[in-house]
């Protein structure tokens, strides 16, 4: 199976993608909606979590991994890479959803000058600036913490007037940098895409990490096929979650686009 783990809901959205363009292999998903949120633990705290769920889901057959949650691929990708995989699963992979993202946001800049809008977490790690200036040192980044765009998201609000002025605050600093291409930089981010552009004006790229993850995977498949000979191809879905309430149904739904049945893990 191809894993996709991500903190909570917002990892949906990414699997949402794969989806459509890879529907016939075998999907497992795993939210940690006991634990939410990671955006705001430490990097000892997250990495602890994203290998508690890296065995848990290689324990479960995946062969692949996607880390949807951008708190995890920036905090915790790189260690489980170098030093996990080599010492205990070899032959398996871990993916994230950071550098994809970071690639596409390059390369649809013209004036080199891109936003990044993220959790506090992936912010303070400085993670996406790192990796877009080890691919252009020259290019300039500005940052910015939304720290109540996710609970106003899993609260429902996203259609609510205070929301878009709250985004209208968020990203007026991102404005008067003059960026032209802006990273969402959390799934959860990607429910209120339209309400981002809105604000941002047509002329603004915006680059959401499940599509061009989805894309990106296809063509890494293509690459690697000693991997993708290992992926079963029975057009299976399973969603794991680590706490089930009436709150992660709504959610849930409203991530992926229709019901989900989640069955309930302890890692």
């Amino acid at each position: 199976m191809i894993g996709v783990f991500d903190s909570g809901f917002g990892g949906l959205v990414v699997l949402r993608e794969f989806l459509q363009l890879l529907p016939r292999y075998d999907y497992l998903y795993l939210g940690d909606n006991a634990r939410i949120p990671y955006g705001t633990r430490s990097d000892r705290v997250v990495y602890r979590f994203t290998e508690q769920a890296v065995d848990f889901l290689f324990a479960q057959g995946c062969q692949l991994i996607i880390l949807a949650c951008h708190t995890a691929s920036a905090k915790a990708l790189r260690t489980i890479q170098q030093r996990y995989l080599p010492a205990r699963y070899p032959e398996r992979r871990v993916l994230g959803v950071l550098i994809p993202t970071v690639e596409e946001a390059l390369s649809l800049s013209r004036n080199r000058r891109i936003g990044v809008i993220a959790t506090e977490g992936t912010v303070t790690s400085r993670s996406f600036e790192m990796e877009l200036h080890k691919l252009d040192p020259q290019v300039e980044v500005y940052q910015q913490a939304c720290p109540l765009l996710v609970p106003l998201i899993e609260e429902g609000e996203q259609e609510w007037e205070g929301t878009r002025l709250i985004l209208r605050r968020y990203l007026a600093p991102l404005q008067a940098a003059g960026v032209d291409t802006l990273i969402l930089g959390c799934t959860h981010y990607s429910i209120l895409k339209e309400q981002i552009q809105e604000v941002m004006g047509p002329q603004i790229n915006l680059v959401c990490s499940g599509q061009v993850s989805a894309v990106k995977l296809v063509d890494y498949l293509k690459r690697h096929p000693e991997i993708e000979a290992r992926l079963s191809r029975g057009g299976g879905r399973r969603y794991l979650t680590t706490d089930l309430t009436p709150r992660f149904a709504r959610l849930a739904g409203l991530f992926m686009g229709q019901p989900v049945a989640a069955e309930v893990v302890e890692m």
